[in-house]
């Protein structure tokens, strides 16, 4: 069918400027009602919009605490893939290309390790040479306690903490590239890792397409993230790639991917590049020195360390009509 021409204004009526039309427009968007969030909020269920280079497709989010989850199960995923094992190879050598942003940052952290090592040598030294074999066995003992009391205390907040869990089945992610189709599968009552929450009955029955209307905070631009790292310093999008990275922290946690999750782990190159991106978005000092840090993170090598996190999630991704 082709495309009709715009038609032009009559003569009577005053043609419309470019700073009116915009204003015309946010007119319009205030006047449409916002979504209904009354059910997101009893069920604490979130809808969620990622972009990937394969397409854009809705899925669902949650945060609970760890305790009250059961992790996705990735055994069939792993056996599915034919070629895990030469791509964990492959993969572990891009890895140690790519984490690494800086050498200088590099070369530092092991010098801290070396000299942490060489501080703990000589402590044992000196531990060994002025106790007794009384005060060595008291000392092991209150050490071994002291061990255990930090282990229990690390289990314990490891339980309290939230953590994210999406709408998963067996290690994949689930993306529907409709509010429909979500919707049909929430309602069919096909097994996936959400349904362990008690308020996902609620939400079967009471779910409608018009509901799948994710906040902006909750829509994430994974595609053009790679795109946008190579245009160079100038032309990064702060907020783009910070929402990346809290999505693909979420979704690395949740989909069990360790190499994605060391990637981004605090002290990490593409962490660093993170605070730095974090820091040069707020004013004052702060935001200076945030961007001088991003002016020492290569934009090529960060481009590479995010294709292959990119990469990494599409892989384990299920698309839905």
């Amino acid at each position: 069918m082709a495309r009709q021409s715009p038609q032009r204004p009559d003569a009577d009526e005053p043609e419309l400027d470019d700073t009116a039309a915009a204003a015309a427009a946010d007119e319009v968007e205030e006047d449409r009602p916002p979504a209904d969030r009354a059910l997101w909020d009893e069920v604490r269920i979130d809808p969620v919009e990622i972009a990937l280079p394969a397409g854009t497709g809705f899925t669902l989010r949650a945060y609970r605490q760890a305790r009250e989850l059961t992790p996705t199960d990735v055994a069939e995923r792993d056996q599915d893939d034919p070629f895990l094992a030469r791509r964990q190879v492959v993969e572990t050598e891009d890895d140690e290309e790519v984490v690494i942003l800086d050498e200088e940052f590099a070369a530092l952290s092991a010098e801290e390790d070396d000299e942490d090592e060489e501080k703990d040598a000589k402590a044992r030294r000196k531990d060994k040479a002025g106790a007794s074999d009384d005060e060595k066995a008291e000392a092991e003992a209150e050490a071994d306690d002291d061990a255990e009391d930090e282990d229990e205390d690390d289990e314990d907040e490891a339980g309290d903490e939230e953590v994210p869990v999406f709408l998963t089945h067996k290690g994949r992610l689930l993306l529907f590239k409709t509010p429909e189709s979500l919707v049909t599968f929430i309602r069919s009552g096909a097994p996936n890792d959400l349904s362990q929450l008690d308020s996902w009955n609620e939400l079967s029955e009471r779910l409608e397409p018009a509901d799948i209307a994710p906040l902006d905070e909750d829509t994430y631009e994974l595609d053009l993230v790679v795109e946008n790292l190579r245009g160079g310093h100038d032309a990064w999008d702060h907020e783009l790639l910070i929402e990346a990275g809290e999505i693909a922290r979420d979704l690395a946690y949740a989909l069990r991917l360790p190499a994605v999750l060391d990637m981004l782990s605090a002290g990490s190159s593409l962490d660093d590049l993170d605070e730095a991106l974090r820091a040069s978005v707020n004013g004052g000092v702060g935001g200076f020195l945030g961007r001088r840090r991003l002016k020492k993170i290569g934009a090529q090598t960060a481009s590479l360390g995010w294709r292959t996190i990119v990469g990494k999630i599409s892989a384990v991704v299920d698309w839905r009509d």
